[in-house]
């Protein structure tokens, strides 16, 4: 049986925070080694506070938005390599910066870790997920800091409700309304939901329980958003 291709963009703020989360990365690489059994894995990787310290570097030196996403890539690049070393990998050939090396690598092994890809505008390493997702015709699991997508930030509103389903076209009028910025911290950016509703890639948002998503790939109950259609 082939093993289909999960694409996960593994936000940056489960990696590095501040820390290193080196528990729930734990936790995150069994469920990832368990699941191979059925899956190959493209996990894209955020930048987390790494990429945020250097964009707002930049930033406070009025450098153009270009260079202050270019040291963001940087970031999410160093955090797969990383999170490589974690798996025990190392990629003597280096972390893919072109979807032609990760087909390249899914021969080989049956999990590949990349940060964002080449530089396009307005873009963070979600697009680069959803980019990969649309290539391989599969799912995209987004796990970030919060179990979903709620009415409103649960980090700051105890009151917020976890919005279970979402179409695409519903939640890409939601993030239209947020203006972008290289380092930018939601769910979703905007090019990552032109791309998973245009493609019609359903999309799963979940959240730092790791429960939740060896559940999802399981085919059982989690806890989380879903944007289709």
């Amino acid at each position: 049986m082939k093993k289909k291709v999960v694409v996960v963009s593994l936000g940056g703020s489960l990696i590095i925070p501040n820390e290193v989360q080196i528990d729930f990365l734990s936790k995150f690489k069994r469920v990832v080694i368990k699941n191979t059994k059925n899956y190959k894995f493209v996990i894209v990787c955020g930048g987390g506070s790494l990429a945020r310290k250097y964009i707002s570097a930049l930033s406070s030196l009025n450098a153009k938005h270009k260079l202050q996403s270019l040291a963001g890539i940087a970031a999410t690049r160093t955090n797969a390599r990383f999170m490589s070393y974690l798996f025990s990998m190392n990629p003597e050939e280096g972390i893919p910066h072109k979807k032609k090396e990760i087909k390249t690598y899914l021969k080989k092994q049956d999990i590949v870790f990349c940060g964002a890809l080449e530089y396009k505008a307005h873009q963070t390493s979600d697009s680069t997920a959803a980019e990969i997702a649309k290539e391989f015709k599969t799912d995209l699991i987004n796990l970030t800091n919060v179990d979903g997508l709620f009415n409103k930030n649960p980090l700051r509103y105890k009151n917020a409700k976890l919005i279970p389903h979402i179409t695409w076209k519903e939640f890409n009028k939601i993030i239209n309304k947020i203006k972008f910025k290289p380092g930018m911290h939601f769910i979703l950016d905007h090019t990552a939901s032109k791309i998973i509703m245009n493609n019609k890639i359903t999309t799963y948002i979940l959240g730092k329980n790791i429960n939740n998503f060896d559940n999802l790939l399981k085919g059982k109950k989690f806890k989380g958003t879903t944007i289709s259609g």
